[in-house]
């Protein structure tokens, strides 16, 4: 999830470009791709201790982060810092001294002085003149001092694997991207992220009725192809058995989507809990069974960032109570689904 410079056209609440007649919002493309690589001569060799991840728990995308790195037993491996979940002009911000926020390592960035306060001081040390993104996640060398990639992508598939010399046997045998399951990952990925986890966004930061209207179905047309994929799948994951690279992408959009996307970015025709049972369950196998992915949810960070920070959404900042509880328990329905 990105911030950028607050000028012109620049500015971090300028979701659309002013003057695009389309309205519809436009991902930008992340500049940092280097890649930590466990071979001879690499520039960014796995080495425990020396890298950092700057997330947010509220972001989706650093959220996969998150997921993998505890997924692969990389606790003691790569540190982790979360920002605020305020996001303003100057971008995401690091919780200060005096603050006590939910979330483990919700605090001030432990690799560079106090005067650090945004994570956009990062960018501009190693690029004074930078004028991309400001994004998290953010993973970064400690020993050179160098962002290495911003890409979430890259990032967990980076993770994989290429510290697997130095893991457990147990952890370097989890392999969320197995090789004979790759095709159908990227098919599903490539779907799911236009669809479902760009979609929420293009639906919610659209500025005309078309360009939202537009995403809003395509959006749902994704969720019913979810829905009726896991309905026939037989396991508890997307793919059967094991947890892949499909349920941590997938997961990060619907854990945010019955607390944030249906009411603030407009994403109403339905919601997890009363209209995709098969997604509601699948969802709730891995919040309530997997620590990885429960352990690292904050639902504190997801539904303050976005009510309180989204300014142009949501002119007053008014974070709604509900819906209560933030996630059902295992077998428990709403009363509309127990009924039917």
């Amino acid at each position: 999830m990105a911030s950028t410079d607050n000028s012109n056209n620049n500015s971090i609440l300028n979701w659309v470009k002013p003057g695009d007649k389309s309205g519809e919002f436009k991902r930008q493309t992340s500049s940092f791709r280097n890649f930590i690589e466990n071979k001879p001569g690499a520039e960014f060799p796995p080495e425990k201790g020396r890298y950092h991840v700057y997330v947010s728990y509220a972001c989706p995308w650093a959220h996969r982060v998150l997921i993998t790195r505890k997924l692969k037993g990389l606790e003691d491996y790569i540190g982790f810092t979360s920002v605020h979940w305020e996001m303003l002009e100057k971008g995401w911000r690091f919780a200060t001294t005096t603050e006590s926020l939910p979330g483990e390592n919700t605090l001030p960035d432990p690799h560079h002085p106090a005067s650090y306060t945004h994570l956009r001081d990062i960018y501009h040390a190693e690029q004074p003149d930078y004028t991309g993104r400001y994004t998290v996640p953010t993973l970064y060398d400690t020993r050179t001092n160098r962002i290495v990639n911003n890409e979430s992508s890259e990032i967990i598939r980076m993770l994989y694997h290429a510290f697997d010399d130095l893991l457990p046997a147990e952890y370097a045998a989890v392999d969320p991207y197995p090789a004979a399951l790759r095709a159908e990952i990227d098919a599903t990925n490539e779907w799911t992220y236009d669809g479902i986890n760009n979609g929420v966004y293009k639906s919610g930061f659209a500025t005309t009725q078309e360009a939202y209207e537009k995403a809003v179905r395509a959006l749902f047309e994704a969720l019913d192809r979810a829905e009726g994929h896991l309905a026939g799948t037989e396991g508890p994951f997307y793919f059967g058995a094991a947890i892949t690279e499909a349920d941590i992408r997938l997961y990060t959009t619907i854990v945010r989507f019955d607390v944030v996307y249906v009411q603030h970015f407009k994403c109403n025709l339905r919601d997890i809990r009363n209209g995709y049972p098969a997604l509601h369950a699948w969802l709730r196998r891995l919040y309530w069974d997997e620590p990885a992915f429960g352990e690292t949810t904050q639902f504190e960070h997801i539904k303050k960032h976005y009510t309180k920070s989204h300014k142009q959404i949501n002119q007053f900042g008014i974070t709604p109570v509900g819906p209560v509880p933030d996630i059902l328990p295992k077998g428990e329905e709403v009363a509309a689904v127990k009924g039917s």
